[in-house]
């Protein structure tokens, strides 16, 4: 009976478990459901709306006819051509510098002084020249002499005569070995040669000190002196421009350090080959130095293209110059104007500045850009 009771009992508690898990716990699909999207409105930036709008003056977008253009960068170089080195012959050790790196020097001016054994062997070889060829010279008059009596023969006379002759010979080599040398007179050398300059123009290089010591040919050259009334502007053209450019076109130039004023270059040169890091070939052009003109300057060039382009032209005072970008102000209706967003180009005559992209001929915009933006912000 107990047992049966038990039973019963451990039935019931298990349905009512069973009961309670099933029906007590239903999901709710609203509760479980996300949020919901809110959307919040943005305001647009660039719309601005001011009053009295009739304050602004509005202008009218022009047509302008250009050509495309193409602006690298580089730097100003020495033409190789015209850089020719200050070389000594004669070895020794240098006594007095009479220039330095950058100056300006004239053809002929002295540059240093190098005392110089080698000057020593060839005046002893000059003077033992000039010996043997006196020697030579009497000799040649004896067998004259002795000829015209029948004492000798033809032959000995054709030696004497071959005698004096290669005397004449060493006499002119070993002057010519003290001229080039440096010495200009052979009466009695110092020892002491005077390098000159070989040509007009300023020294670019200079690899010689006081008291140092020359080793003629086998060393480097002293002095470089480059004529700077011509000069290479070397530039970096990317592989996509190149079609643009041809040798024997002109570019103009602009100089860092002189932007108001426009050189003109003719390109000499593309480089046959490409830079692998850059994309890029050299690009040289040959510029006529007025004298302010220095190697190592930063330039840029620009290129003209052949053919014509339709672009669009404002006053200068319309275009907004604002975070590095260029912006124009357009009429909307009502009151509102909308900042839209274009590309200047270059400036034109009459305070006119060309825009390449982002606005149409015919468009009116705000003439005094910078007047409206002001405005704008106060209110």
């Amino acid at each position: 009976m107990k047992r049966r009771v038990y039973g019963i009992l451990a039935c019931f508690s298990i349905l009512c478990l069973f009961g309670a898990g099933c029906g007590g716990d239903k999901s709710d699909p609203k509760a479980e459901a996300p949020p919901p999207l809110k959307v919040q409105r943005v305001e647009d930036r660039n719309l601005f709306q001011v009053d009295h709008p009739e304050r602004f003056q509005l202008v009218q977008a022009t047509e302008h006819i250009a050509t495309p253009q193409l602006r690298v960068t580089g730097t100003v170089n020495p033409d190789i051509s015209r850089a020719v080195p200050v070389i000594s012959l004669a070895a020794g050790r240098v006594v007095e510098i009479k220039a330095r790196l950058g100056d300006t020097v004239k053809k002929g001016q002295v540059l240093l002084t190098v005392q110089s054994a080698d000057i020593a062997g060839a005046f002893s070889d000059y003077q033992k020249a000039i010996a043997d060829e006196k020697l030579a010279a009497t000799q040649l008059e004896r067998a004259k002499f002795l000829y015209g009596k029948g004492a000798i023969s033809q032959n000995d006379l054709q030696i004497a005569e071959n005698a004096e002759d290669k005397a004449k010979v060493d006499v002119a080599n070993t002057g010519e070995k003290l001229h080039v040398l440096g010495i200009s007179t052979f009466d009695r050398p110092t020892g002491l040669i005077e390098i000159q300059a070989p040509i007009s123009g300023v020294i670019t290089d200079q690899q010689v000190t006081n008291a140092a010591g020359v080793a003629g040919l086998g060393s480097p050259n002293p002095f470089t002196i480059s004529d700077l009334s011509y000069v290479w502007l070397l530039c970096d053209v990317y592989e996509n421009d190149l079609a643009d450019i041809r040798i024997g076109e002109t570019a103009d130039i602009r100089l860092n350090a002189y932007p108001d004023r426009v050189f003109s270059g003719v390109i000499n040169n593309i480089g046959p080959v490409m830079d692998p890091n850059i994309r890029a070939a050299k690009v040289r052009l040959e510029i006529r130095n007025p004298g302010m003109m220095r190697p190592g300057m930063f330039a840029s060039a620009t290129f003209h293209g052949r053919e014509k382009q339709k672009r669009t032209a404002v006053p200068a005072t319309a275009i907004l110059h604002l975070h590095d970008r260029d912006w124009v102000y357009v009429p909307m209706s009502g009151s509102q104007f909308r900042r839209t967003e274009v590309v200047g180009g270059d400036m034109l005559p009459g305070g006119m500045q060309e825009i390449v992209s982002g606005l149409a001929s015919g468009q009116q915009v705000v003439g005094n850009a910078l007047e409206f933006q002001n405005s704008a912000e106060q209110q």
